[in-house]
């Protein structure tokens, strides 16, 4: 627990200190990261639960576009991308799914069930844990996403907020493929 404390505090210093970098060197760090981890590498399946207790794994999903969204609902890019990510869930329900993972802490946990009934959230969240950061490779900031394929593979990810375009763009890429 105070490891994950300790990764907590890291990442909201991240997350401020990310603010002040350009959107050449953002870009740059993104491109970096986002290469790092494809190349048809396989999605680490999880099982994660959400508030009501019910278990979601990644797995559950295969031959869907899953856009994978770690986040907190104290983070203010987080929430200014919440609305896309609804708006992507109703557009193309019958292929892609959108799982939250909240990285909610006990001091704002309480938070999450009025946060996702105010913001009518149309897609599961569930609770992450130290396990899903580290085999997403450590997750830097949020939010943080990452898009699977139909076959459970990382074909892209993001830190930062993404415009809708990019992943409209990237899903009916997908869509062509299959």
């Amino acid at each position: 627990m105070k490891k994950f404390l300790i990764a907590t505090f890291v990442l909201l210093a991240m997350i401020f200190a990310s603010q002040t970098i350009n959107k050449t060197e953002a870009k740059a760090i993104n491109d970096k990261t986002a290469h790092s981890l494809l190349s048809d590498k396989k999605a680490a399946d999880f099982k994660l639960k959400t508030l009501e207790g019910k278990e979601i794994k990644l797995s559950d999903y295969r031959g869907k576009i899953v856009i994978i969204d770690f986040w907190a609902t104290w983070c203010p890019p987080c929430r200014k991308g919440i609305p896309d990510l609804i708006s992507l869930q109703d557009e193309f329900k019958k292929e892609v799914v959108v799982i939250g993972i909240s990285l909610d802490q006990q001091n704002t946990i309480k938070d999450l069930k009025p946060f996702i009934e105010n913001y009518k959230i149309n897609y599961p969240v569930v609770l992450g844990d130290e396990k899903v950061v580290k085999d997403y490779g450590g997750i830097s900031a949020i939010p943080t996403s990452f898009i699977i394929d139909q076959k459970g593979n990382i074909v892209d990810s993001h830190i930062g907020l993404v415009p809708k375009t990019v992943y409209v763009d990237q899903i009916k890429s997908l869509l062509k493929k299959k």
